[in-house]
C-alpha cells in the first residue's frame, strides 16, 4: 500500500514523474543525472509553475491544485486517458462516509446464465476474487474455482506462468486494473490484506505497485497454452452483472481454437 495515506497525489506523481525520460520531451538526459526520469524542477518548468510549488505539491503539503495545474502535470507526464482521469481524482478527492463494503453476492439468474454458456465463464467481484464460475471454466483452468484470486493467482502459482504466452503483460494489466478498480477504497481492510500479501510473496508486484500504473477493466485477447488442448487464441469479454463482473472466453467462430474450445466439454465431464 502507499505508505503515507495522506498524500496519495505525492505518491503517484512521484510514481509517474520516475517513468518519463528527459528526452521523451526534448530535454537533456546525460549520464550525470541521479534521479530516473524527470527532476522536480523539470516537470515544473514543463508545466507552467513554480517548482517550490511542486515540490509542496509531492510532499502532500498542498492538496488543492486547480484543475488547470492537474492537466498541466497530466500533459507533462504523458499520461493518457485513464491515468489523467486517476490524477484529477487524487486531485481533488471527494469527503466520503466511511462504511464497511457490502457483501459479494452472485445473483441467481447469474448461476443460471453461467450454465447455460457454452464456453467458459466465471464471476470475479471486486477484489479480482472468483465467486462462480461454470463446468468448462474449471475445465479451462482449475484457478478459476470459486474461492481463487485471480491476483493473487497469476502472481504466485507457478502453473500461470505456463498456462499465459504472455505472462508479464498479464501481470502488468492486471495490477494496473485492481489499482485502477480501487478508486477510494485504499483504506478497505481487504485491499490492504491482499496488498500486503502480494507485496511479501512477490517481487513483481511490490515493483509495479510502485510504479502506480492505472487502468481500466476491460477485455481483449489472450493466447493461453492450455495442458490439454495445446494453445489456444482467445478473446476475453469482461461484463458489468450487478456491481460485480462477468467474464467470458470465446474463440473466432471456425477458427482452430474454437475447435479446441468445443473439446472442453469432454474434459469437464471428467471433472465431475
Amino acid at each position: 500500500m502507499d505508505t503515507d495515506e495522506e498524500n496519495r497525489l505525492g505518491e503517484y506523481l512521484r510514481a509517474r514523474r520516475a517513468l518519463v525520460t528527459p528526452e521523451q520531451l526534448g530535454l537533456p538526459g546525460g549520464s550525470g543525472r541521479r534521479v530516473p526520469g524527470l527532476r522536480r524542477e523539470e516537470v515544473a518548468l514543463l508545466a507552467g509553475i513554480s517548482a517550490d510549488y511542486y515540490l509542496r505539491l509531492e510532499r502532500g503539503r498542498d492538496k488543492n491544485p486547480s484543475l488547470q495545474v492537474l492537466q498541466a502535470l497530466a500533459r507533462v507526464l504523458q499520461l493518457d486517458e485513464v491515468e489523467a482521469e486517476y490524477l484529477l481524482g487524487l486531485g481533488t478527492p471527494r469527503p466520503r462516509p466511511r462504511r464497511a463494503a457490502r457483501a459479494e453476492k452472485v445473483p441467481a439468474r447469474a448461476h443460471h446464465l453461467l450454465a447455460a454458456l457454452q464456453v467458459p465463464a466465471f464471476v470475479e467481484g471486486r477484489y479480482f476474487d472468483v465467486l462462480a464460475a461454470n463446468r468448462l471454466a474449471l475445465a479451462f483452468s482449475p484457478r478459476l474455482a470459486p474461492g481463487h484470486n485471480r491476483l493473487r493467482s497469476l502472481l504466485l502459482d507457478p502453473q500461470e506462468r505456463e498456462f499465459h504466452d504472455d505472462w508479464e503483460g498479464a501481470v502488468e494489466g492486471f495490477v494496473a486494473a485492481f489499482r485502477g478498480s480501487l478508486g477510494d477504497r485504499t483504506d478497505d481492510p481487504r485491499v490492504i490484506e491482499l496488498v500486503g500479501e502480494l507485496s511479501l510473496a512477490s517481487n513483481r508486484f511490490r515493483t509495479l505497485w510502485a510504479r502506480h500504473d492505472v487502468s481500466r477493466l476491460m477485455g481483449g485477447t489472450v493466447a493461453v497454452q492450455h495442458p490439454g488442448l495445446g494453445r489456444l487464441q482467445l478473446h476475453r469479454d469482461k461484463l458489468p452483472l450487478d456491481g460485480l463482473t462477468l467474464v467470458v472466453y470465446y474463440a473466432d467462430q471456425g477458427s482452430e481454437s474454437a475447435g479446441k474450445l468445443g473439446l472442453l466439454g469432454p474434459l469437464a465431464a471428467e471433472l465431475d
